[in-house]
């Protein structure tokens, strides 16, 4: 890459307030080839290539190093990254898009309120019924990340390729790892958040590729769009600056 790849999200309310955020910075972002294009110009950033992605492809385009920076959800940063924040550089959370990712189970389970709780009982539902509980995510990375956190291990992943809420109701999975805005969602079907089961506090983030090729000219044009957001010292961006 010889310029700068900058990607925001192709559609919905993401799209907007990423434009909207741009231009209340300066840059002005207009669509090529009308709704249905996926590329883009933006003024004011030098030579840019600009890109409309889903969120998650331009997450997993700054974690593999194929995106120079992009706004995406900060959950499915931590979640594609296989080493963690490692692989990648938040320069900004930008205030929109915000939700928790977090574990929850049946109400019913009125014994079970925190990740200890869960533990015990899975080690339980084993003993009964022979097998693990089942817990339906999208999330696989950062929920294997949090469960060995919190020394949960009787359980086993289930990956969720639709409603994850309606997964324990359906019988598909026991326990579900997904995101809420307003837990309204999940007491319609019957579940509640554990009381220590909040895994990330995610939003919409500028963020930064730790394996693009950082030449000269991308990190000019990306230092024209960090000025703008008056971000001045950031984790990752010295060293990418003192980059040759």
């Amino acid at each position: 890459m010889s310029i700068l790849s900058l990607a925001i999200p192709s559609k919905g309310r993401l799209k907007e307030k990423s434009e909207a955020w741009l231009r209340a910075q300066g840059f002005e972002v207009r669509q090529i080839g009308g709704e249905r294009g996926y590329q883009a110009e933006i003024s004011g950033l030098g030579e840019v290539d600009m890109r409309l992605l889903s969120a998650r492809e331009i997450a997993q385009g700054l974690v593999d190093g194929s995106i120079h920076a992009g706004v995406t959800g900060e959950d499915l940063l931590h979640d594609l990254a296989p080493t963690g924040p490692e692989d990648f550089h938040v320069l900004e959370r930008l205030g929109f898009g915000g939700a928790d990712v977090i574990v929850a189970v049946p109400q019913a389970w009125l014994d079970v309120d925190t990740m200890a709780d869960l533990e015990a009982a899975g080690a339980a539902f084993r003993k009964a019924h022979h097998r693990r509980l089942r817990v339906a995510t999208k999330y696989m990375r950062l929920t294997r990340r949090f469960f060995a956190a919190k020394s949960v291990g009787e359980y086993r992943l289930v990956e969720s390729a639709g409603a994850t809420e309606a997964a324990p109701a359906t019988g598909a999975a026991d326990v579900i790892v997904d995101i809420t805005s307003t837990g309204a969602t999940l007491k319609a079907n019957g579940l509640k958040i554990v009381s220590d089961g909040i895994i990330l506090k995610s939003e919409a983030v500028l963020a930064a590729s730790a394996q693009a090729d950082w030449n000269p000219a991308a990190r000019k044009s990306l230092s024209l769009l960090r000025t703008a957001a008056k971000i001045e010292e950031l984790l990752g961006l010295k060293n990418l600056n003192s980059q040759s």
